[in-house]
C-alpha cells in the first residue's frame, strides 16, 4: 500500500528570477559568440539555453487546500502541500488532488428494510482527502468510488435496521434515533473508504419514506397508533380526575354517595371526558331509583 509522503520543493519565485537570469545571459553569450565567430561558443550556448528552456517545466501553482503529486517516470516521489508557485524537477509529473471538504448526495435507493417492507431512503456524505498518495493510487477513480460505496453502505444500513419500532420490539430504527443511525452510517462509509485515503466527516440521511406501494397503508396505520395513544393517554387523565373527584367529595363532607351513585357518576364523568365531541347534558327531575 503506498503511504502518503510529504515533500518540500524549491520557491517558485526564486526559480523564476534565476531561469529569467541565466536565459537573458545565455541569449547574450550566444550573441556574442556568434560576432565573434566561434562556433563551439555558439552550440555551447544554446545547449545551454535548451536546458534552461526544460528548466522552466520545472515551475507549477499549488492552491490552498490543494496538493500535487510528484511522479518520476512513474515512481511516486512525494506530494507537496505548500501553497504558491513553486519549483520541483522538470521531469516530475504533475497530479492535482483536491483536499478540500467536499459532499455527495445519494439518489433514492429503494431497499427492503429489516421487517421485509419497502422503502426509499437516500443520504448526504460529507467528505474530504486525506492520503493524496492512497487516492490517487490505490483505487481507479476515487471521486467515483465514494459514491459506489456509499450507496452500498447506504443500501446495507437500510436492510439492518427497521423503519419505525414495534411496541413489541426494541433496538434502533430508522426513523426514530436519527443520531445513532446517522453515526452508524459514517462508521460504515469510513470503513469501507478507508483504502482510498478519504475521511467521512459527517453522513445523514437525508429522505426516508415508504415505498408508494405500501405508503398508504403504512399511513393508515400510523394513524391508527397515534389515535390508540392518545386514547390511551385521555382515558388515563379521565380515571384521575375521577378519583381526584371521588375523594374531593368524600374529604369535603359534601355528598354521600352510595357505590350505585358513585359508579354513575364514574360513567358520566367518564363519557364527558373521553368524549369527542362536547356533552349535551340532560337534566334528570327524579331519582335513580324511579
Amino acid at each position: 500500500m503506498i503511504r502518503e509522503v510529504k515533500r518540500s520543493v524549491s520557491s517558485g519565485y526564486l526559480m523564476l528570477a534565476v531561469l529569467a537570469a541565466a536565459q537573458l545571459g545565455f541569449a547574450y553569450l550566444i550573441f556574442v559568440a556568434a560576432k565573434a565567430g566561434s562556433v563551439a561558443g555558439v552550440i555551447g550556448a544554446v545547449l545551454a539555453s535548451i536546458v534552461v528552456l526544460i528548466c522552466w517545466a520545472g515551475l507549477f501553482m499549488v492552491h490552498p487546500n490543494e496538493a500535487k503529486v510528484l511522479q518520476l517516470f512513474g515512481k511516486y516521489v512525494g506530494t507537496c502541500h505548500d501553497p504558491g508557485l513553486r519549483w520541483a524537477n522538470p521531469f516530475y509529473a504533475k497530479a492535482a488532488v483536491s483536499t478540500r471538504v467536499r459532499n455527495f448526495e445519494s439518489g433514492k435507493l429503494k431497499v427492503n428494510d429489516a421487517n421485509g417492507s419497502p422503502i426509499e431512503i437516500a443520504a448526504v456524505v460529507v467528505w474530504k482527502v486525506f492520503d493524496t498518495a492512497e487516492a490517487l493510487f490505490e483505487v481507479d477513480d476515487y471521486v467515483n468510488f465514494v459514491q459506489i460505496q456509499s450507496e452500498a453502505a447506504l443500501r446495507n444500513l437500510g436492510t439492518t435496521y427497521p423503519y419505525e419500532p414495534h411496541e413489541d420490539e426494541g433496538g434502533l430504527a430508522l426513523r426514530s434515533n436519527p443520531v445513532e443511525i446517522a453515526q452508524a452510517l459514517r462508521e460504515e462509509i469510513q470503513e469501507r473508504l478507508a483504502q482510498a485515503g478519504v475521511t467521512v466527516i459527517e453522513a445523514r440521511i437525508s429522505h426516508l419514506a415508504y415505498a408508494p406501494e405500501i405508503a398508504n397503508a403504512m399511513l393508515r396505520r400510523q394513524q391508527a397508533s397515534a389515535i390508540i395513544a392518545a386514547r390511551k393517554q385521555i382515558v388515563h387523565g379521565a380515571v384521575g380526575m375521577v378519583h381526584l373527584a371521588l375523594d374531593e367529595l368524600d374529604e369535603n363532607d359534601i355528598v354521600e354517595l352510595d357505590e350505585e351513585r358513585k359508579a354513575a357518576m364514574v360513567s358520566n364523568l367518564l363519557v364527558v371526558l373521553c368524549s369527542d365531541e362536547a356533552a349535551q347534558p340532560v337534566l334528570n327531575t327524579g331519582t335513580l331509583y324511579t
